[in-house]
């Protein structure tokens, strides 16, 4: 089997060639899927926002149903020091800037704890047929799911269709979800 570094730049150089039209609409498929799937009752939802020099998912379509759905929408920011995320509620006066790594975060705000959510978008490289997912190996996902309570729906958005198997161990964090623009998986 592949190594985990190999099967990230199979993925990051799959998700270079696609063209920005084809992320877009790719984005727009995998939301038209959500609306499909039975998550809406809950009450927070944990949602990226994409890193545009990598090409990840555009979310900005989902956070536009979380909105006409009046959920209470709850973002990220970054710890590079303790490779940790702190989780604040989308308000009318979140400010929100990119950090250095192009990552857009909030600055400010209601601060929520991991174990509030209910259900979490994660962006990911790949994902296998068990729910095994790929990020980009620093492990702020993976602790950060570890922090939720079990029964949170963990969501993987990926332009691609998973593998067979992927490597993993013992602490990463399977998905319960991808949705794909062609496919909704549940493991």
């Amino acid at each position: 089997m592949k190594s985990k570094a190999e099967f990230r730049k199979k993925y990051k150089d799959l998700r270079r060639l696609l063209t920005p039209e084809e992320r877009e609409e790719a984005s727009l498929q995998i939301a038209n899927r959500l609306l499909s799937l039975d998550i809406w009752q809950h009450e927070f939802y944990h949602i990226f926002l994409p890193i545009v020099k990598l090409g990840e998912v555009n979310t900005e379509y989902i956070l536009n149903i979380l909105s006409g759905k009046d959920k209470n929408i709850v973002l990220s920011k970054s710890d590079f020091e303790q490779l940790s995320m702190r989780h604040y509620l989308l308000t009318d006066n979140l400010v929100i800037k990119p950090n250095e790594w192009g990552i857009p975060e909030p600055q400010n705000g209601l601060e929520l704890q991991a174990e509030q959510l209910d259900v979490i978008f994660i962006p990911l490289l790949a994902c296998d047929q068990k729910g095994n997912r790929l990020g980009y190996g620093k492990g702020f996902y993976d602790r950060f799911l570890a922090a939720c309570k079990p029964e949170a729906l963990k969501i993987g958005l990926n332009f691609f269709e998973p593998e067979v198997a992927l490597p993993h161990n013992s602490e990463d964090i399977a998905l319960t979800h991808c949705i794909t623009p062609l496919n909704t998986y549940r493991f």
